[in-house]
């Protein structure tokens, strides 16, 4: 298989000056059960939202207020507007840059806070920003941009007066057409508090830990190379507080991560960049990756640009190098070879669960079924509109079967199988909001992978440049020490930390609208959902 053994070599971010020397602690020899003699003490991250505005002065907003030479400075905007939208620093006679983002725009005309109406110099006005056309696509629209950017400061859902469409795109297709038949009023009388929304990872009853997680989600893997340090630091500790997973990717384990191992996913993919006995044996969950659903039939991409000194080291890699993996494992030609495979992992880790990531072909259901017979608990089915950030734009285009038709059908094929209920499905590759949560899950999965979403919730705007080196302009897929600098580690585990808040709220909330008390109860529940294309009466989404 390939995997080296354990040593202490010095990990890729030993020389990145945070916190103490990464090699600092070290691990002792294995015991029987995969008990580790010594072991780092792991980090608790307090699950609680609080403010965490944009790094901007700036921020790009979906109106922008202008003020003239005219203002008086009275202050009488400032007093009257309830979002703090003007705002003047004590001691200061002047007022600062409005902070335009936070503005509800023309819908603040009918009421008695209008501050352009208001201003007894007519010094202020409202313009829609131009920015609003060219930001984002037809799948991350500007708005649910600006959306996700709101739960991520605030951990609230964006109230209705700010009109933004965030659940839903304008992809013409997919998630975006479906809605949900939601009844007039709760049946059961249930109370939001009493919901149940967390999801069993192992249901093979094989004696290995019941993991359970409190979110119907986890991270995606995002390796330390294709986005930086900092990214995946904040990824590991928002997981920490809401008892969930993130994943390192296939780029290997920083030793940093060590505080927060009991909840990380470490990948074993194809090019096996920094897998090692001991990076197996630190984690409940290994996961194995055949496929990425963005670009089927590739492996992974990360070019030479970004292969920085701390990425080589890490990856056990020449400096500077494109580095590519084999799309398949090239040991792995049938569902007995994935069984030895998953067998190895279960003799070097003992307590972990096994998951499996498939692209999703034409036959993805054969696929799934045989990954359960291997032995795997969890099925990954990655689907068309994923990531892929950091790979060259021809492979980003060539795209697989999208992940609406395919949770379906895998999760037909299982029920069929009569082992639907032995195996956790959990679904990625363009999740982008808790209604395609919510979607996911009815169509079948028993949870989601998200990916892009945490990445926007640290303020990315989707520009497309990932695969660069310095290419992202925000510091977030970079690996580049300037650029990723600039992102404060607490900042952006409480930016994350609001982002799943928000979206737990409003998941509970379509669980209480149709009067259930577990997320379970909406797996399969397809005679929920309704398609606009079959649908005479279109009904809003609300």
């Amino acid at each position: 298989m390939g995997i080296l053994p354990m040593d202490h070599r010095q990990d890729a971010d030993a020389t990145e000056k945070h916190g103490q020397d990464a090699r600092g602690t070290t691990l002792a020899a294995i015991l029987p059960g995969n008990t580790l003699k010594t072991r780092v003490p792991q980090v608790r991250v307090e699950r609680r939202v609080a403010p965490a505005p944009p790094r901007y002065r700036n921020e790009v907003s979906k109106y922008i207020i202008r003020r003239s030479h005219d203002c008086s400075h009275c202050g009488k905007c400032a007093q009257l507007c309830p979002y703090g939208v003007h705002v003047r620093k004590p001691g200061y006679k002047y007022f600062c840059e409005p902070k335009s983002y936070r503005c509800i725009g023309s819908a603040c005309e009918k009421t008695n806070h209008y501050c352009v109406a208001a201003c007894p110099q007519a010094a202020l006005q409202i313009v829609e920003n131009p920015m609003m056309q060219i930001l984002g696509d037809r799948r991350w629209s500007a708005d649910m941009i600006l959306a996700t950017w709101m739960m991520a400061e605030t951990g609230r859902v964006p109230p209705p007066e700010y009109g933004f469409c965030h659940q839903t795109g304008n992809s013409g297709g997919g998630f975006d057409k479906l809605r949900f038949k939601f009844p007039e009023k709760p049946s059961n009388g249930v109370s939001k508090d009493q919901i149940d929304t967390s999801v069993e990872l192992n249901r093979r009853g094989d004696g290995r830990p019941q993991i359970r997680i409190d979110v119907p989600w986890y991270g995606g893997g995002m390796s330390f190379g294709s986005v930086s340090n900092v990214t995946q630091l904040s990824k590991a500790r928002s997981a920490v507080a809401w008892n969930t997973f993130t994943c390192t990717g296939e780029g290997g384990y920083m030793e940093r991560m060590r505080p927060y191992d009991d909840h990380v996913i470490t990948q074993v993919a194809t090019g096996l960049f920094g897998v090692r006995e001991e990076t197996i044996q630190r984690v409940p969950i290994v996961e194995f990756k055949y496929a990425q659903g963005a670009k089927p039939g590739l492996g992974g991409h990360l070019l030479g640009d970004k292969n920085t000194p701390a990425v080589a080291r890490m990856r056990e890699a020449v400096l500077g190098i494109s580095l590519f993996s084999p799309f398949p494992f090239h040991s792995v030609y049938s569902i007995e070879d994935h069984m030895k495979h998953l067998d190895w992992i279960k003799h070097i880790n003992r307590r972990a669960l096994l998951s499996t990531k498939v692209s999703t072909p034409t036959d993805v259901d054969m696929v799934a079924v045989g990954s359960y017979a291997a032995g795997t608990h969890i099925i990954h089915i990655d689907g068309g509109y994923g990531g892929t950030g950091a790979s060259p734009d021809i492979a980003k285009k060539n795209i697989a079967m999208p992940i609406e038709y395919a949770i379906g059908k895998v999760h037909g094929f299982l029920t069929t199988e009569g082992v639907r209920d032995k195996v956790t499905l959990m679904a990625s590759g363009g999740v982008r909001t808790a209604h395609d949560v919510a979607k996911a899950i009815a169509l079948g999965a028993d949870g989601v992978v998200i990916g892009t979403a945490e990445l926007v919730a640290l303020g990315c705007v989707r520009c497309s440049r990932c695969e660069s080196g310095r290419g992202c302009p925000r510091g977030i897929a970079t690996t580049d020490p300037e650029l990723s600098g600039k992102m404060d580690l607490e900042w952006g585990t409480q930016r994350m930390i609001n982002l799943y808040h928000a979206w737990h709220e409003e998941l509970v909330d379509i669980l209480w609208r149709f009067g259930m008390r577990r997320v379970s109860e909406l797996r399969g529940r397809t005679d929920l959902l309704m398609h606009l294309d079959y649908t005479k009466d279109v009904v809003p989404q609300t």
